[in-house]
């Protein structure tokens, strides 16, 4: 813990329990948590949607207008608190950008004006904080959606008297998604975007938010060690190598940690009966009860398992040919998911083709997720980016072995059984081709079939590996550190 807490401003487009739609929610959740048990004083800011879970639990603390410029109308808005824990959590209500049906998207389809509703809350988060008169020494900023607060940190507020001392840490959780959005969506801005730089545009037109991030920030981090080196390279840095190799000295990688409370065989209330390390029985309970709820044969043969959402980022076009073929073995495989209609439709024919083996859940359920962690002896996860992943992280504490392409954090939490066969908690393959994920495949299959001390002795060794936010939280307080010794003109 720092001598003097650190003010920290945590500022995020969801957050766990409240309102998630992927892995920066459990990030804006757990990472507060833990800084905050460790003495920070800490706070989290984000939008207030329709959908948020406690709504009616929210008090309301403030009335607030945000004046406009270039002829719009002020934009009246309310500030609401909620506690998460001990953490408090200010809520930005704006009936035109947030009483929406979804956070970002009806279907499979952006909203048109996410520029402008995530511009409005980005400049919304610095007249909170004054009326409120909490003054960051740090905005913690997460993805596109917040990455113009170090834009406007610089730009607009610094000289202003209230924040002329805040610093900004950009948090990339994943740079494949950068938030690029024509001009007229900024006018919010009271004229800023005119002079917006060069290095931030995308084209003539448009506006890359997560440029912004990247050229504004007094620190970045990727939320992997292996992350942050792959976004320093041509092909994995989704083409902003160049802007991050600008960056090069503030950027680091910081793993996330893994919250065990929701992700743990030997207390998860969702599965038949608990087992641990010490006493795997369990397991095999959870396995029958596995093939039971998905109508497949009760066989002694090796199941692999993949909840996830359906993206092409999850490496389905390896998965699919690859599948093809492995499903010709004594197996059975269970993949539970939504998203992309096309993913979808192939994954449903294949099912007929191959009915006693194959088993899709076209689904979200959290249920099904926890009891395919318990009950499958592999966990599929062949994608082709990962910046840190967090189902490799749940599948080794429930003894289920991770088979992953090694990129991002799937490279920095599995050891690969073929590379360091006394260490191996897994297996990994490299190239992006079906034929390498078969490859894999069969050699897990192989492992189990004739080598079943070896696999049970990978599987013991894997519910012991553990990833806590507590090792986590002092690299960021080193990292918040760094950021507050920063010389304001050092990167301007």
């Amino acid at each position: 813990m720092t001598a003097h807490p650190v003010k920290i401003l945590f500022v995020a487009s969801e957050v766990e329990s409240l309102a998630k739609t992927g892995g920066l929610a459990d990030v804006a959740k757990a990472l507060p948590l833990a800084l905050k048990e460790h003495g920070q004083d800490v706070r989290i800011i984000m939008p207030f949607y329709k959908t948020i879970n406690r709504h009616d639990e929210a008090e309301k603390i403030l009335d607030l207008s945000l004046q406009t410029s270039h002829g719009c109308q002020d934009i009246d808005y309310a500030v609401f608190k909620l506690m998460l824990e001990d953490v408090p959590v200010y809520l930005i209500q704006q009936n035109d950008y947030f009483e929406r049906d979804q956070l970002y998207s009806e279907g499979e389809f952006a909203y048109d004006d996410n520029g402008e509703r995530f511009t409005f809350f980005s400049r919304a988060v610095f007249q909170v904080a004054e009326a409120l008169e909490f003054k960051p020494d740090i905005f913690h900023c997460n993805d596109w959606h917040t990455a113009l607060i170090p834009y406007l940190l610089k730009q607009k507020f610094a000289h202003h008297p209230f924040f002329c001392n805040s610093k900004s840490v950009l948090t990339i959780h994943n740079a494949a998604f950068q938030g690029i959005f024509e001009k007229h969506q900024f006018q919010l801005l009271e004229g800023l975007a005119d002079g917006l730089v060069d290095q931030i545009l995308d084209g003539y037109n448009c506006i890359n938010l997560l440029k912004a991030g990247i050229r504004f920030a007094d620190k970045i981090n990727a939320v992997s060690p292996n992350y942050a080196q792959e976004l320093l390279t041509r092909l994995g840095s989704h083409g902003l190598c160049d802007y991050f190799e600008q960056r090069r000295g503030d950027l680091v990688g910081i793993l996330n940690g893994c919250e065990y409370s929701d992700w743990d065989p030997a207390t998860d209330k969702y599965i038949p009966t608990n087992y641990s390390a010490a006493d795997m029985s369990g397991k095999a309970v959870c396995r029958q009860e596995l093939q039971v709820e998905t109508d497949l044969a009760q066989l002694n043969v090796p199941i692999f398992g993949m909840v996830c959402r359906l993206t092409e980022q999850k490496g389905f076009y390896l998965l699919l040919p690859a599948l093809q073929q492995f499903l010709r073995h004594n197996v059975q495989v269970v993949i539970v998911g939504t998203g992309d209609s096309g993913i979808v439709a192939e994954l449903e024919s294949m099912q007929k083709q191959w009915p006693d083996k194959l088993r899709f859940i076209h689904a979200y359920s959290n249920e099904m997720a926890h009891l395919v962690e318990a009950g499958a002896d592999f966990f599929l996860m062949p994608s082709l980016f990962e910046p840190c992943g967090l189902n490799q992280m749940y599948s080794l504490a429930y003894g289920t072995l991770p088979i992953v392409r090694g990129v991002g954090g799937l490279r920095d939490t599995v050891s690969d059984y073929d590379e360091d066969a006394e260490n191996a908690t897994g297996h990994i393959f490299y190239d992006p081709e079906p034929a390498d994920l078969l490859n894999i495949l069969r050699r897990a299959l192989l492992l189990y079939l004739e080598h079943p001390e070896e696999f049970q002795a990978m599987r013991h060794r894997a519910m012991l590996s553990r990833f806590h936010w507590k090792e986590s939280v002092w690299q960021y307080e080193a990292l918040y550190n760094d950021a507050l010794n920063v010389n304001p003109v050092q990167h301007q």
